[in-house]
């Protein structure tokens, strides 16, 4: 019993801390950190599915200017950011651990100007994963990202058990980047 007890204590507090967590660094000023974009020879680990050649490490700023090419309506997918990327400088394949980071950074500051009132955002809810999944990293989360789809005139199919909801034929609203 009073196992059970602490279990549910420190779910409550685990809980209380994920909703409390705040970046100390505004997001805005993270996206704005002056950077460049570096092309890397692909790490041994990841060559077996990135293959040999070279990887592109994008900025912020990169991958948000991407993330602003979707009109109402329309979509994108991460992989497209990616490959567009990699096409733009040449290189290979893209850091997909660096760009889902980005992804977070802008939606994140995009968010925070949408707090302060400012009306032209990034709209960073019009990125899904590549089946067409919503993110649950974004602000707000998979809710937020489905009620701003659904303003856009998407369907959303819920998600079951573990898998997270969806945009229903996500594939007619993809744009080609």
């Amino acid at each position: 019993m009073a196992r059970l007890k602490m279990t549910v204590i420190y779910i409550r507090r685990r809980q209380t801390m994920k909703t409390q967590l705040r970046s100390r660094i505004p997001w805005q000023e993270k996206m704005n950190r002056p950077a460049e974009p570096r092309i890397v020879p692909v790490p041994k680990k990841w060559q077996r599915q990135y293959g040999t050649g070279t990887m592109l490490i994008a900025t912020p700023k990169l991958v948000d200017a991407l993330m602003r090419k979707p009109p109402s309506g329309k979509l994108v997918t991460i992989r497209a950011i990616r490959e567009r990327l990699a096409r733009d400088h040449k290189a290979d394949s893209t850091c997909p651990l660096t760009t889902g980071i980005f992804v977070r950074v802008v939606s994140e500051a995009s968010n925070e100007h949408l707090e302060s009132g400012k009306k032209r955002v990034t709209p960073f809810w019009r990125v899904v994963r590549d089946d067409g999944s919503l993110l649950e990293k974004f602000p707000g989360g998979v809710q937020a990202q489905a009620k701003f789809l659904r303003k856009e005139g998407h369907n959303i199919l819920a998600g079951r058990g573990k898998k997270l909801p969806r945009v229903k034929d996500f594939e007619r609203s993809l744009i080609c980047l």
